[in-house]
Order: C-alpha cells, then sequence, then structure tokens
C-alpha cells in the first residue's frame, strides 16, 4: 500500500474522494449514463470487451465511466471482476458461415453472393468534423436494411475449391486456455491467436504496419471482412443435445497471403485469420497480418529477424494489462533501491576522484 506519503492511508481516501469528484465533472451536466455510453460510445464499448475477454456492454460501459474513459483502465476493471464470476461450462464453437453480417465486405473478389455489405463504417466520410452534432440534432434514421442471414460462406472457399488456398487445418485437441493458465512458449497457434484477440489494439496495429513495410515480407490481401451477430450454443449433458443461450457480435477477418511454396507444399495461397469481439475490425485486420507474420516456420520460410516474427517478443509485450502494471509500479514508491544506487554511485565517485576534483576547481 502507498503509506510512505504524508498523511498514510487518509491520503489514499482523500485521492480517492478527489477522483470521484474529478470523474463527476462539472455538476451542472447531466451525469453521463450507463446505457449512454453502452449507445453511443459503442465502439469503445467493443475493445473494452474485446480486451477484458468478457463479453457484456453494460459492464463495459460501467467500467468505461468509472476509469473515466482511459480504455485501459477498463479493461482492467473488466479483467479483475471476471476473475471473481463463476466458470459453469463452455460454448460450442461457433459457426461464423452462418453469421447475420452487418457489414461483409471482401478486397478480393468483387461479386460476393449477396454482395458486398458495406454496413456502418467510416471508410468513406471525409473525417471533418461534424458541428450538426454539437448541436445535439436528432440524426435521421438509415433506410430499411436487413442483415444477411443463413448459410453466408466465406469468400476463401472460392480458393479452396481450386486447391489455390492452403486447406484450413482441424484439430480436435483441446486448446490451452490463456484465461486459466499462465502464457507459456513454444506457444501453438491456437494459443497464439488467443493472446492476440485480446492484445492492446495500438500494439497489434503498430505490428501489422511493420509487416506491411516489409519487417517480414508479408503482403496481405483482406480476402473477407464481416461484422455481425452468431449464436453461442451450449450442450447440455442432461438434454443430451446443445442449445442455444444468446448471441454475440463478432468481427472476423481473413487475409489472403501470397507463399512461394515448399519442398512439401506447392505455390498456393495461405491465410491469416483475426477474430474479435463487436465491431472492432482494425483490431481483426492487424490481428490476422500479425498471426500470419507469426506461421513462417510452420509454412518453412525464412525468419527475417522481424519484430512481428518473434512470437516471444510478440507475445510477451501485446497484453496491456501486464505491461501497464510493469510500466506504471515504477512511480511507486521505490525508496530502499534508490538509496542503495544513489550510494552505490557516490562511492565510485569518490574512488574515481571525481569529487575531490570537482571540490578544487571550485
Amino acid at each position: 500500500m502507498y503509506v510512505a506519503v504524508k498523511g498514510g492511508e487518509r491520503a489514499i481516501e482523500n485521492a480517492h474522494a478527489w477522483l470521484a469528484e474529478e470523474r463527476r465533472g462539472n455538476k451542472d451536466i447531466a451525469e453521463l449514463g450507463i446505457a449512454q455510453i453502452r449507445e453511443q460510445l459503442s465502439l469503445a464499448v467493443n475493445r473494452v470487451m474485446a480486451e477484458g475477454s468478457l463479453y457484456d456492454p453494460d459492464l463495459a460501459a460501467l467500467a468505461i465511466k468509472q476509469a473515466r474513459g482511459d480504455l485501459i483502465e477498463a479493461i482492467f476493471l473488466i479483467r479483475a471482476y471476471r476473475t471473481t464470476l463463476p466458470r459453469f461450462g463452455a460454448s460450442e464453437p461457433v459457426d461464423t458461415g452462418a453469421m447475420a453480417c452487418d457489414r461483409r465486405i471482401s478486397a478480393t473478389f468483387k461479386d460476393l453472393p449477396g454482395g458486398q455489405v458495406l454496413g456502418p463504417t467510416f471508410d468513406y466520410t471525409h473525417r471533418l468534423l461534424d458541428f450538426k452534432l454539437a448541436a445535439d440534432g436528432e440524426v435521421p434514421d438509415a433506410p430499411a436494411r436487413a442483415a444477411e442471414t443463413g448459410d453466408v460462406p466465406h469468400v476463401t472457399g472460392f480458393l479452396n475449391r481450386e486447391g489455390l488456398i492452403e486447406e484450413a487445418r482441424h484439430d480436435d485437441t483441446p486448446p490451452r486456455d490463456l484465461t486459466r493458465e499462465p502464457l507459456e512458449m513454444p506457444a501453438d497457434r491456437p494459443l497464439r491467436l488467443q493472446a492476440l484477440t485480446r492484445a492492446d489494439e495500438g500494439f497489434t496495429l503498430g505490428l501489422a504496419y511493420s509487416t506491411q513495410r516489409g519487417y517480414g515480407r508479408n503482403h496481405a490481401f483482406v480476402g473477407e471482412l464481416r461484422i455481425g451477430a452468431v449464436p453461442v450454443e451450449m450442450d447440455i449433458p442432461e438434454l443430451g443435445f446443445a442449445i442455444e443461450i444468446g448471441e454475440v457480435t463478432l468481427t472476423e477477418c481473413e487475409t489472403v497471403n501470397q507463399f512461394t511454396g515448399s519442398k512439401t507444399e506447392p505455390p498456393q495461397f495461405t491465410r491469416g485469420y483475426g477474430l474479435v469481439f463487436g465491431q472492432t475490425e482494425r483490431k481483426a485486420i492487424s490481428m490476422a497480418l500479425v498471426d500470419r507474420a507469426l506461421r513462417w516456420e510452420e509454412l518453412g520460410e525464412d525468419n527475417v529477424g522481424a519484430p512481428a516474427q518473434d512470437a516471444e517478443f510478440v507475445l510477451y509485450h501485446a497484453d496491456n494489462i501486464q505491461a501497464t502494471g510493469f510500466l506504471e509500479h515504477i512511480k511507486l514508491p521505490h525508496y530502499v533501491d534508490f538509496q542503495s544506487e544513489l550510494e552505490l554511485v557516490r562511492k565510485l565517485r569518490r574512488e574515481a576522484g571525481v569529487d575531490q576534483v570537482q571540490e578544487a576547481a571550485e
């Protein structure tokens, strides 16, 4: 506990009170509600759910409010709360091929079954401040639309029919659970994907960008990016079959990457994969690029020493909660450590005669 400051525990209590006052802000302005954050800051809510490993929009909105908009602090709150929850089972793997798509685009095939669905996106906006929003004006309703439902085949399936892309590998071995056991090396692909899906968005984006700039020689196309709701099913032993217990919104990205072939594989395209809670497409694309870069050894490629190819570097530094904890601990009292360092430097200076020379010069 931070009791070395003047006042001890009372100082800490006062700091908490001051924090609450700052969080509330000017009381002449209406307080921000959880529902407002959930509905109007949904992309922030989605990021907190994804990196907090807990799908609950209301709790994510509460965490954002409590953290004064600091998303990493909000993610920390969600992670901490998650550890208190009982675990009573596991869901079946979700079928993204049956996603009710609000957005579905491909940079590789223009004509898709069902067409390209632009959905709610910033891609075609002019990035100009809209001062109408400052006037609190009502936004007109968008034209009526329906999410694409039923069987929505993945674009990579078209390439797979001709044998132009690697077969998706299926392994029934239960993957290690990163939320229940610490990360250990070497990490297989399922474990890497778990780490990447809740990795810090900015860190993952930076790594993905580095692969595009040549640090990994990994040029990719977005085979498909889709956003929508998928049902979640859970097997009930007493019933003998799985039942639907709800649905979650996911962002899925599959990249198509060049591959010249190896001794055992013919020239073909390879895959990168990203799957994230909510509408989080920048993160999903970044995740897919980094996933592909980390597969260099599996595919028999050269390691050019790029950061995104180093699994230990990527996975041990991608978690923003671990990074935050280690970084911010240095602002806590280290008086004893510093005093020992101080005495050591003074001793070295005396032995080198530095202090005597300075005193003589003065």
